[in-house]
């Protein structure tokens, strides 16, 4: 079994109830919810001019290999509703493949760890608050020391 993150983000319709219903689908489909963070309320980032999403991060057990787990939440997020449109656009539902354990994937589909998360403060709140010793396996730093240094100056804060 590995420990997999997953960040989850909504930002269009009922979010709390995309965000719990994904949850679901990945436990019925991929692997159980070990762990997860509180609801975060955030700007939107890469394309700002759309409403706030809410983001959260789960930590996983599963069985599945990388790419598995990739068409498996992208399985999940066109049942829920995803439309992708553009990129970095509003979606009912976004599934991002964070970590892998420890491990580096580089396939043509799929970038393990997420390429972008030492930049994102929507991913890097969330994931600080329940692993915030986990060392990121190419930078070799932790997610609290990655969050420390973000650049992103967004706002997240905790969902009442």
């Amino acid at each position: 079994m590995e420990e997999v993150y997953l960040g989850l983000g909504s930002n269009i319709g009922d979010r709390k109830k995309h965000i719990s219903q994904t949850i679901n689908e990945i436990e019925n489909k991929i692997g159980p919810c070990l762990q997860q963070s509180r609801l975060y309320k955030t700007a939107a980032w890469g394309k700002t001019n759309q409403s706030y999403f809410i983001n959260q991060v789960i930590r996983i057990s599963t069985k599945k290999a990388p790419i598995d787990i990739l068409d498996g939440v992208l399985a999940i997020e066109k049942q829920l509703g995803r439309v992708r449109k553009e990129k970095w656009g509003e979606r009912s539902i976004d599934i991002d493949l964070l970590f892998y354990g420890s491990e580096i994937v580089e396939l043509p589909r799929l970038l393990v760890p997420h390429p972008f998360i030492a930049e994102r403060r929507f991913v890097l709140v969330p994931m600080n608050e329940i692993a915030p010793d986990f060392i990121h396996p190419i930078f070799e730093r932790s997610i609290r020391d990655l969050l420390a240094d973000c650049p992103d100056t967004l706002a997240v804060e905790p969902l009442d």
